[in-house]
């Protein structure tokens, strides 16, 4: 674009403070042109902190008011197909967080409304973009370390009961799930940008410790189309926290540990014996920036400027929400299920639970809380 990418910010809770700082790093390529959130102060002290942005009570207000190029929604899950498909009817590409919505029927409903507007609704899976991350996708995607066998894929993290506290957190009405939809999602949709479409899968969970509807722990054995068998575990029950993922590929293996963002020192590259000359494709770490929304919307305006579609479009980000739904129905029904076999129609395609959860609520969610910023 030949003037700065005009963007706003809808919800201005904690994860705000990421897009927004994001943005400030990219100028003068991007720039925050606007803010929006229920709590008129919050936006106002939001707005002032990060550059004097127009306030505005809603987003029908702002769209209505304002050019823009980019909308970032990062309000809780069941406020964000309505308000992504709000700002795709104005012609607006709408960058959601995720999960991008809290369950698989809205999923699709958004995919629709993308298709038949023409504009793209991107999910925030910002580890994709790290430098490490894209190298490897690129290195299995071309077959150099030969084929993948055996992945491993931890989110072992802790929240604290107070974390809860927040009514909407650990509903399954407004949050969507547990771990496995707000933590663990980011190191499984890296996990499937590298290793391909997902077969079928057989999953437990389980509501170990913490005040909530939802899991606090899953796991769950992953067959992919290429053969591959990778275990993932969502957890935020583990007081030493990590993110680990690990590919044994033919020729190589590579591994990652880190917590909440990725540089390329937390990447190792092992190769087989034999096979010693495939260090060369995987250099020295170059960068000591972590994996982080700056990595994403930086190519976002790059695809903006070759006018091509930016990632992670509706349709990927429907096959990591997919995963998700899958380890539920699996979980909860004591079945395997496979990709593609929970239609329209079925409970957990409605609500990642299913209405099958084998443990009493603890929560009571207020009827305004659905509509309140994060």
């Amino acid at each position: 674009m030949t003037r700065p990418v005009r963007s706003a910010i809808v919800g201005t809770g904690m994860i705000a403070d990421a897009h927004a700082a994001a943005i400030a790093e990219l100028s003068p390529r991007i720039e925050l042109v606007a803010v929006v959130d229920l709590d008129a102060s919050r936006a106002r002290a939001f707005a002032d902190a990060h550059g004097g942005a127009t306030v505005y009570p809603d987003a029908a207000a702002l769209l209505a008011a304002e050019d823009l190029d980019l909308v970032h929604i990062s309000t809780p899950p069941q406020t964000h197909v309505a308000l992504a498909t709000q700002a795709l009817r104005a012609g607006v590409p709408a960058l959601i967080e995720k999960p991008t919505a809290p369950n698989l029927a809205e999923m699709a409903d958004l995919v629709a409304v993308s298709r038949e507007t023409g504009v793209p609704a991107l999910t925030v899976f910002q580890h994709r973009y790290g430098p490490a991350g894209q190298r490897l996708a690129r290195l299995a995607r071309d077959g150099v370390l030969g084929r993948p066998l055996v992945a491993t894929c931890d989110t072992l993290w802790h929240r604290p009961p107070e974390y809860f506290d927040l009514p909407w957190r650990g509903t399954w009405e407004v949050e969507g799930g547990g771990p496995t939809m707000g933590h663990g999602i980011h190191q499984f949709d890296l996990l499937l940008a590298v290793l391909g479409p997902w077969s079928r899968l057989t999953a437990f969970a389980a509501r170990q410790a913490l005040p909530t509807d939802t899991e606090d722990v899953s796991m769950a054995v992953v067959e992919f189309e290429n053969g591959a068998l990778a275990s993932v575990v969502n957890s935020i029950v583990s007081p030493a926290q990590t993110s680990r993922l690990r590919f044994d590929f033919e020729y190589a293996t590579v591994e990652l540990e880190h917590v909440y963002g990725y540089t390329d020192a937390d990447w190792t590259f092992t190769p087989l014996t034999g096979h010693e000359h495939l260090a060369e494709v995987w250099p020295a770490p170059a960068s000591d920036r972590p994996s982080s929304h700056r990595d994403q919307i930086e190519a976002i305006l790059d695809a903006f400027d070759r006018g091509e579609t930016p990632g992670v479009t509706a349709e990927d980000a429907a096959r990591t929400l997919e995963l998700a739904a899958a380890t539920y129905a699996s979980a909860f029904r004591g079945v395997p299920v496979r990709a593609g076999e929970l239609g329209a129609d079925d409970p957990f395609a409605r609500t990642m639970g299913g209405g099958a959860a084998p443990w009493p609520r603890v929560k009571n969610l207020p009827a305004d809380t659905k509509e309140t910023a994060r």
